[in-house]
């Protein structure tokens, strides 16, 4: 090796010796649907904070609040799929700022009901229109069938995930 040339690799030290696989991209479904929901999360947090003053974490929460008034905390950890303490912090911050109000049960002091308040309700009424219509722009390049198929196929994924995550 001659002063300033890179350290010569052995092939046991490369990266990519020709016989490794790698992935293709273009037909590996777990990336594809990891890029698609980084991108639309990534841009709807830019676009409701900007318009509504709330994240797409928010945004979940709100929109799973409006459909389920008055469940707990790991209801929305279950349907969202995020973990208790990034929940839990999200939570708090939003009763602070007035949107959802958190309620003890009477029966059991360690359970909680949380619901939309008021103002809860307006973000969320003015936020699911321009979602509706976020929806609508990204599903506009199939027609009313592919998009039923795309939506079935989703849900049915959805419902293997225990394939993968060891949950049932």
């Amino acid at each position: 090796m001659t002063a300033g040339s890179p350290p010569r690799k052995s092939p046991r030290s490369s990266a990519a010796a020709p016989s490794a696989q790698t992935l293709d991209l273009e037909r590996y479904v777990p990336a594809f649907i990891t890029f698609i929901a980084n991108k639309l999360s990534n841009s709807a947090t830019a676009f409701y904070q900007r318009e509504f003053g709330v994240n797409v974490t928010e945004w979940r929460i709100m929109s799973l609040l409006a459909i389920e008034p008055g469940i707990a905390a790991s209801r929305i950890c279950q349907v969202i799929g995020f973990n208790k303490g990034p929940v839990s912090r999200t939570l708090a911050d939003m009763q602070q700022r007035g949107l959802i109000a958190i309620r003890s049960d009477p029966n059991d002091g360690r359970t909680h009901s949380i619901s939309l308040t008021a103002k809860g309700r307006s973000t969320h009424d003015k936020v699911i229109v321009a979602a509706l219509d976020r929806e609508r722009r990204l599903m506009s390049c199939l027609d009313a069938g592919e998009q039923e198929v795309l939506i079935d196929l989703l849900r049915r994924l959805h419902n293997n995930l225990g394939a993968v995550t060891g949950e049932s």
